[in-house]
């Protein structure tokens, strides 16, 4: 009994049926976890441009005074998430500072941007200056987005809160 119980394991240690199949269970997991931090990363960047394209789009038209019928906040808003492509609820997770700088001073722009968080009901206060003809502007855009695959390690490391914060700065001159 016992001769006939080796007898079969040392048959089990020596064949090789299923090794692939191990080595597809352990690999199998490693590969789709990459690929999908990979393709997470790709729509974030794509996101990132789509944003960056939108708020250049929007500014030059502020530059030239053409399409936009004034420069209030939500006319500037409107506009950006006219333009904006990829991006669900633009006009609830966008938020846009502006302020009039003084070119022979350094920047007053705060160093983070305030984001739209959407666990609250009231925004944080921000500032939005029209400027006067030859005014130099700053403005700064920034958004909260869900990632696609919140699991994978892109997805979870993005933000606080598992939502990929993407912002863009520009700088024009109001046209007299």
């Amino acid at each position: 009994m016992i001769l006939k119980t080796l007898g079969k394991i040392v048959r089990f240690k020596r064949t090789e049926d299923g090794g692939v199949t191990i080595e597809f269970v352990i690999l199998f997991p490693l590969y789709m976890f990459f690929i999908l931090a990979v393709i997470e990363y790709a729509l974030v960047t794509i996101q990132q441009a789509m944003l960056e394209r939108s708020v250049d789009l929007v500014v030059r038209d502020i530059r030239l005074g053409i399409n936009l019928p004034d420069t209030e906040h939500d006319t500037i808003k409107d506009a950006i998430c006219g333009n904006m492509v990829g991006m669900r609820d633009c006009s609830n997770n966008l938020l846009l500072e502006m302020i009039v700088q003084d070119p022979f001073s350094g920047v007053n722009f705060p160093a983070e941007p305030t984001c739209v968080d959407r666990e609250e009901e009231v925004q944080p206060v921000t500032t939005f200056q029209n400027g006067g003809s030859n005014s130099l502007m700053i403005m700064r855009a920034c958004a909260l987005v869900d990632p696609l695959f919140p699991t994978t390690e892109v997805g979870r490391k993005m933000s606080g809160h598992n939502l990929v914060t993407l912002t863009t700065t520009t700088t024009f001159v109001q046209e007299p």
